[in-house]
């Protein structure tokens, strides 16, 4: 099985970055985590601060390259229908993930343009997130 996992603009920063909201642990641990946690999971990880970037990265999923696809849009979940169209190109199931619970802070957070075209949403669980859209991807469903 092989799963794309994309991270959006400011992503870098985890571990950083308003650590009270999204916690110490840095992408570079979630990545670490995610290998040790599915060994038999080929893995490609990618962080960009830019749309095109992204989108890029998410088109490489098109052709049935990946079994699935994890993505962190960050703030361009609430704005980016580029990045939503992207996605609703693809056959693959996507899952949303977000570190804080987005329905829980700031109006313009609270919504997700991003979410209609995805299989599923994971919030507010912090960086076990990743491992919660990962298990949904991998585990067989009766």
């Amino acid at each position: 099985m092989k799963i794309l996992v994309i991270n959006g603009p400011n992503l870098n920063l985890l571990g950083k970055r308003e650590p009270e909201i999204y916690g110490t642990t840095t992408l570079s641990d979630i990545e670490s985590r995610l290998k040790k946690r599915f060994p038999n999971v080929q893995f490609e990880f990618y962080q960009s601060n830019h749309e095109g970037a992204l989108i890029d990265q998410i088109q490489k999923a098109i052709d049935g390259t990946f079994d699935g696809v994890v993505i962190n849009p960050g703030a361009y979940s609430h704005y980016s229908y580029a990045i939503r169209d992207a996605i609703a190109a693809l056959k693959t199931p996507v899952v949303e993930v977000h570190i804080s619970n987005i329905h829980a802070r700031e109006e313009f957070r609270r919504h997700s343009v991003i979410t209609p075209v995805c299989k599923g949403v994971v919030a507010g669980f912090g960086d076990m997130g990743y491992e919660l859209a990962v298990k949904f991807l991998v585990e067989p469903r009766t």
